[in-house]
């Protein structure tokens, strides 16, 4: 799976979120500064490219819609990739370094250990 610019990843998040839109709709939902109407339009043709986004047409308007159903799905891969890139695929290591970082608490920690010891993950 390829991995989208920033710019992309936020329009796909509002698609996520809507489940199709136009792109007016799309740049409502986007936060202050809002991008130009051309510029989502063409990162929206980019992500159709990519294999991303499907639309439909209605006469010259088109309503676009997420091709990869769920931001978990994408969520997933992405992390492979940090946890690959980052922590040489050891997930006791990405844990120590939200330890390390104070990013994750002793109760955060200990929620987690259940969840695997409950076979809840």
């Amino acid at each position: 799976m390829e991995k989208l610019a920033k710019r992309e990843e936020q329009i796909m998040r509002v698609l996520w979120q809507l489940e199709k839109a136009f792109v007016k709709e799309i740049i409502d939902e986007m936060p202050e500064p809002k991008p130009h109407y051309n510029t989502v339009s063409t990162i929206i043709r980019i992500l159709e490219d990519k294999g991303f986004v499907g639309h439909k047409s209605f006469g010259n308007t088109h309503q676009y819609f997420p091709i990869l159903q769920k931001k978990e799905e994408y969520q997933k891969n992405e992390m492979k990739d940090v946890l690959k890139t980052y922590f040489d695929n050891s997930y006791s290591k990405m844990i120590l370094h939200f330890a390390k970082e104070d990013k994750i608490s002793e109760e955060e920690l200990a929620d987690i250990m259940k969840m695997i010891k409950d076979g809840k993950l």
